[in-house]
């Protein structure tokens, strides 16, 4: 009678197992996305800064602390660097240029992610008229059309189509409502022309068939 050894069969057994529990544990996803580790916070509040892991998950911070346990498709090495949150620009210009280049190549790299623009004049809204000064040669030098009138429709291309690398937000800049209303008129502005920039800036001003504004009835000039 031949005895057929048990150990054969236990090693196979084992192996399996680990096959098994290898293959398992690579099906499970990593914690985080993106890994940033072992950089001092500086999270913006006042409070001092003090070492962490950042993991974040998609477009958001899922987790701060000490994390080096954590899994991540991306880790960075923040050793001896400042993990902050992005600066915001209050008085930024990059309204036209993030419709040429999204990705904002020299705000990012200063750290800056949210801007603010529109100061004096925006971007919108614009009349017809306002669309054809010669100051848009900007515009046709690099191929850009122009086919929103208002700061909705600006955005709208932003989120669509542009996709910028940081967050936009507006003002609506008076001077450019005063050009859309009255032109350029060297002239106080009349009450009508001041009723019509107040509509115009909620973007709920009517307008002719050629998008050029409606005239203040005669007379109505007079402050």
């Amino acid at each position: 009678m031949i005895r057929r050894h048990p150990l054969p069969a236990l090693f196979a057994s084992s192996l399996l197992l680990v096959v098994g529990s290898l293959i398992a544990l690579r099906a499970q996803p990593p914690d985080f996305d993106l890994l940033i580790a072992g950089g001092r916070i500086v999270d913006g509040s006042g409070a001092p800064w003090f070492y962490a892991d950042v993991g974040i998950k998609g477009d958001r911070i899922a987790a701060i602390g000490q994390l080096k346990a954590a899994t991540a498709t991306t880790r960075v090495d923040a050793a001896g660097l400042v993990v902050a949150p992005g600066f915001i620009d209050m008085l930024g210009q990059s309204e036209f240029n993030v419709l040429v280049d999204g990705r904002a190549a020299s705000k990012v790299t200063m750290g800056v992610t949210t801007e603010v623009t529109g100061e004096g004049a925006s971007i919108a809204p614009v009349s017809d008229q306002m669309m054809a000064d010669s100051r848009r040669a900007p515009w046709q030098h690099f191929g850009i059309v122009q086919d929103f009138r208002t700061l909705g429709g600006y955005f709208e291309r932003l989120e669509t189509r542009s996709r910028p690398a940081i967050n936009m937000a507006s003002f609506v800049g008076a001077g450019g409502v005063r050009d859309y209303v009255m032109g350029q008129d060297e002239r106080p502005a009349a009450p009508c022309d001041l009723a019509r920039g107040a509509a115009r800036a909620r973007d709920t001003h009517p307008r002719r068939a050629d998008g050029r504004p409606r005239p203040c009835p005669r007379g109505s000039q007079r402050s």
